[in-house]
């Protein structure tokens, strides 16, 4: 399996996703397309009104992370393809506050999918990523369900 490093995801989200680099997200250098970690700095401009990361600040915090183990996964094809999100759901599991890491595993064989875009087909899988406080609580979840879609050539 091809893909990307990960130590190249990090600089590659902040520079195609201006939202990344709004909320400052950080990208662990070992991203794969089996454990891809993300965190979010605590910053009060970003709580909500109970005092933690807003919802839709721990979403982009779990979609993120699902993102770069797609781009872990399938990084070396963005110049024929182009990853997607398809649908994505979020369950808030207990009261977020500080810091969060979202960390995030690919489901599906990358090969098989590779193999399936190959013979023009479109293929979707699955990343799930869990989003924990500092104590390692649980306090969200996102399963998002991603695809390759080719690039329209001029």
């Amino acid at each position: 399996m091809a893909g990307i490093p990960g130590a190249s995801i990090g600089p590659l989200m902040h520079d195609l996703i201006p939202m990344v680099s709004t909320l400052g997200l950080e990208y662990d250098a070992d991203i794969t397309p089996a454990h891809a970690v993300v965190v979010l700095r605590d910053q009060p401009d970003y709580r909500n009104h109970v005092g933690g990361p807003h919802a839709a600040a721990m979403f982009l915090l779990g979609e993120s992370a699902t993102g770069a183990a797609a781009v872990a996964a399938f990084g070396d094809m963005l110049d024929r393809a182009v990853l997607l999100p398809m649908t994505a759901g979020m369950e808030f599991l207990a009261i977020a506050r500080g810091d969060l890491t979202a960390t995030a595993s690919m489901s599906g064989d990358a090969n098989e999918l590779r193999a399936i875009f190959d013979a023009g087909g479109r293929p979707e899988f699955e990343v799930v990523a869990d989003i924990t406080d500092a104590d390692g609580t649980v306090t969200g979840r996102l399963r998002t369900r991603w695809t390759l879609k080719a690039l329209k050539r001029a």
